[in-house]
């Protein structure tokens, strides 16, 4: 697979002026090139990047990274991965694994992604680690992902995580009012959707998890049978404004008493009119103060 320099930038959190300064003086990289004359760059190419990166965060200088060889860095990263976990930024974690998420290593991306929930918990590693790690591979905000096989890959063992914290968790005569949680039917990344069904449950909520692609009609049906006191979803993909907007009036008339909670792509919910009944949720921060104790010890529902 090949990636152009843009792609690099996302992947890697480099940008691309830099990128280029190390290809010019240190002989960084090796792009091959196109018809075009532009920079194309593989799979090779980019796991030398993410591994140069991960060098540099821990404090090694550009110009003695670039004049190692590939065994040496191996070395190095080795001697990094043996460090004590208090040690490593949060950018070595996010680094690597996509490192290990793009060569489908299966055992080294689940043996990391482990130590990083030890180490920081699910909540706090959601927040360092995973977060970053899909932002970077455009799961969750972009239109475009880089590479559909490497997004099911990485998603389903970060989803697997979830669901097994979830399933963790003792099951207590929850006292919080009642969340609907679902994606409509055209969104499927439910990664997002997973951890807040996660912090709701940790945070003592009764929580009905519909999951991805559900039809407004089956909402609808819900709200014929349930008393839901919150609804919370997600408009990821890029879309019309118009059909965005058609969508959320008709939710809001299904459930004119339940207060709606919609997170996602920024750009396609800053375009939404007549919203002022809608809780837009831009940040974790947020989303874990709509949650917690004043929510929870309002009338349940």
């Amino acid at each position: 697979m090949t990636y152009s320099i843009a792609d690099l930038e996302q992947l890697s959190g480099i940008h691309s002026h830099t990128i280029r300064i190390w290809e010019q003086r240190y002989n960084a990289l090796s792009p091959l090139r196109s018809q075009g004359n532009t920079r194309l760059y593989d799979d090779q190419q980019l796991v030398k990047l993410l591994n140069i990166v991960t060098l540099n965060k821990s404090g090694l200088k550009i110009s003695k990274i670039c004049s190692l060889s590939d065994e040496q860095i191996d070395e190095l990263l080795d001697q990094q991965f043996s460090r004590p976990a208090d040690d490593k930024q949060d950018d070595y974690y996010v680094s690597q694994l996509i490192k290990y998420g793009l060569a489908f290593d299966e055992s080294s991306f689940n043996h990391l992604i482990d130590q990083c929930i030890d180490q920081f918990g699910l909540s706090d590693c959601y927040r360092k680690i995973i977060y970053p790690l899909l932002l970077r591979l455009g799961l969750m905000w972009r239109k475009d992902d880089i590479c559909p096989a490497h997004e099911h890959f990485l998603s389903n063992i970060i989803r697997q995580k979830i669901f097994t914290h979830i399933n963790n968790l003792p099951l207590t005569n929850q006292s919080g009012q009642r969340w609907l949680l679902f994606l409509p039917e055209d969104e499927d990344h439910d990664i997002g959707l997973l951890f807040a069904n996660y912090m709701l449950r940790m945070q003592g909520h009764q929580v009905v998890f519909l999951g991805s692609k559900v039809p407004l009609d089956s909402i609808s049906r819900i709200f014929s049978t349930l008393n839901v006191g919150h609804v919370l979803l997600f408009m990821i993909k890029s879309q019309l404004a118009s059909a965005a907007q058609q969508y959320i009036d008709q939710l809001s008339e299904i459930c004119p008493d339940t207060k709606i909670h919609l997170a996602g792509n920024s750009e396609v919910i800053g375009k939404l009119n007549h919203i002022d009944h809608i809780n837009w949720i831009k940040t974790l921060d947020e989303f874990e103060k709509t949650i917690e104790y004043p929510v929870l010890h309002e009338r349940n529902f």
